[in-house]
């Protein structure tokens, strides 16, 4: 795991206070790691951490549905 995939995994588990860590492709709301509730806050925490805006036309569970899918997302923001 890079240190970009760690910070993440960081955030993720700061919003769910989890400390497990999912696959980088596992799929974070079908194993019941996010839901809808804490996407809005995992974003906040996104935009913070890596000083990005992500619009709220993005706050799409298959954008944030993995590690990897988080990553991918944040290369084209960036």
């Amino acid at each position: 795991m890079t240190e970009r995939q760690q910070k993440i995994l960081g955030l993720i588990n700061k919003v769910t206070r989890k400390s497990d860590t999912p696959a980088l492709d596992e799929s974070l709301f079908e194993s019941g790691y996010l839901d809808s509730f804490a996407l809005p806050d995992l974003v906040a925490e996104l935009e913070e951490a890596f000083s990005v805006q992500i619009p709220d036309s993005d706050l799409n569970p298959r954008k944030f549905d993995s590690i990897e899918r988080i990553e991918s997302y944040l290369d084209q923001r960036g």
